[in-house]
């Protein structure tokens, strides 16, 4: 496999969507647990609820995974013999993993969402629907990050080529 100018821009698109979304979501991940220990020393019987809150800003780095996964397979370097990438389309892939780095920043502000509604569930149990709701408003902009990625990798056929 030659890397060309198209195909390195490509992998710095899989790198910067993954790398970033993993920073992310992993202090937002932190921010929850500091959050949720406290809780369940004063209350082991809390460990279910707190951990789905802690859970919710992993989501972020599953987005940044699969944006990496599809620029990786649209360029042939996985399940596939490599094409010759164009600079344009290389851009593209670049342009799809930045988008998706950056929309995945919202997973520290869930997480820190999240250790409130940790909080509020430590005190009040009925409260988790709604700790649950707060949280996920947070990662409605990842998701819409994701699915521009995935129109752009679409109409610059770097999936579906």
């Amino acid at each position: 496999m030659e890397l060309t100018v198209g195909l390195v821009l490509a992998l710095m698109g899989a790198a910067v969507s993954m790398g970033v979304a993993a920073i992310s979501s992993g202090i937002g991940v932190g921010l929850a647990g500091i959050a949720g220990a406290g809780v369940i020393s004063e209350d082991p019987k809390k460990f279910g609820p707190v951990l789905v809150l802690q859970a919710l800003p992993q989501t972020q780095g599953i987005y940044g995974f699969l944006g990496s996964v599809l620029i990786l397979i649209g360029v042939g370097v996985l399940g596939g013999a490599a094409k010759e990438i164009p600079v344009g389309m290389g851009y593209a892939a670049l342009s799809g993993g930045i988008v998706i780095a950056l929309s995945s920043v919202t997973a520290i502000a869930q997480g820190a969402i999240a250790a409130s509604g940790m909080g509020a569930v430590a005190k009040r149990a009925e409260t988790f629907g709604q700790a649950v709701v707060l949280a996920v408003m947070a990662e409605t902009f990842a998701i819409f990050g994701l699915l521009i990625a995935i129109l752009i990798f679409v109409g610059t056929k770097i999936m579906g080529a």
